[in-house]
């Protein structure tokens, strides 16, 4: 049994589950390699245009496997303390592998997202919640700092730092009404129809053009590092001109003035 399931549930919409649902899909060495093989694999595939990240069962992903994570790969030869670095980066490395692809990344959070899943549910670009979806910064719980994974820099992002470091240094758990009270997540919809809206917010994506959509996704996260507005502004400008040069450009111009959906080639 694949610990990543790779489905599609509709043209261009990849879907990606993690299934170890006996375990609440708990992260191992296994899953986390297999996720980023999939990612890297979705990377390159010009039929793919949205991701769907979800997990099997009744939850997203319970976080670190604390029966046991295993090693990272290519680390046998390694010390303890070496090999431990190496399994916090290969984990962590997933929020960059996440961002850097050109695909948009739709979170349908089921159920518990807890330490590692909730750093994937915030490294994702748009964020669906069922009813029984459950969230916290577990890390602290176990005596560990709840800064891990990304967390610390990308939920005071998404929520704002005072209600961050109040989540982030009790670690509890917050259900799915309030994580959308708090802007946490989009939409929050009944866990029979999660899938289903997942799959709607994805076919809005594609209505538009996939460079115009992959350079969305790379200019909305390096303005949230970027320290100026000037700068900002300098790399969207950069951007649309970019965009201008293509043919996908050209026929959503036509596509709508001919009042017709626009059939795009990212071209």
């Amino acid at each position: 049994m694949a610990v990543i399931e790779r489905t599609a549930p509709a043209p261009g919409i990849v879907q990606l589950t993690l299934n170890r649902p006996d375990k609440l899909n708990a992260m191992t060495s296994e899953l986390v390699q297999s996720l980023h093989d999939h990612l890297d694999a979705v990377a390159v595939d010009p039929d793919a245009r949205v991701v769907i990240l979800t997990g099997e069962g009744r939850g997203f992903c319970a976080g670190l496997d604390l029966g046991g994570y295993g090693t990272a790969p290519h680390t046998s030869h390694l010390g303890r303390t070496q090999a431990g670095f190496a399994v916090q980066k290969h984990i962590a490395s997933l929020i960059p592998k996440m961002r850097s692809i050109p695909q948009p990344i739709i979170a349908a959070v089921n159920g518990p997202a807890a330490g590692g899943g909730f750093a994937l549910v915030l490294g994702s670009d748009i964020r669906l919640a069922a009813q029984s979806a459950k969230f916290n910064a577990a890390f602290i719980r176990i005596g560990l700092s709840a800064c891990d994974i990304g967390t610390s820099w990308l939920l005071p992002r998404l929520v704002g730092a005072a209600r961050s470091q109040e989540l982030m240094l009790t670690g509890r758990v917050f259900d799915a009404a309030e994580a959308y009270r708090i802007g946490l997540v989009v939409d929050l919809v009944d866990d029979q129809a999660l899938l289903d809206a997942a799959i709607t917010k994805a076919h809005e994506v594609m209505r538009n053009a996939p460079f115009g959509v992959a350079l969305t996704k790379e200019g909305m996260w390096s303005a949230l590092e970027i320290p100026a507005l000037q700068n900002a502004i300098d790399l969207e400008n950069r951007q649309q001109i970019m965009a201008t040069a293509t043919a996908d450009h050209r026929e959503a111009m036509a596509a709508f003035l001919e009042r017709r959906a626009p059939d795009y080639t990212n071209g």
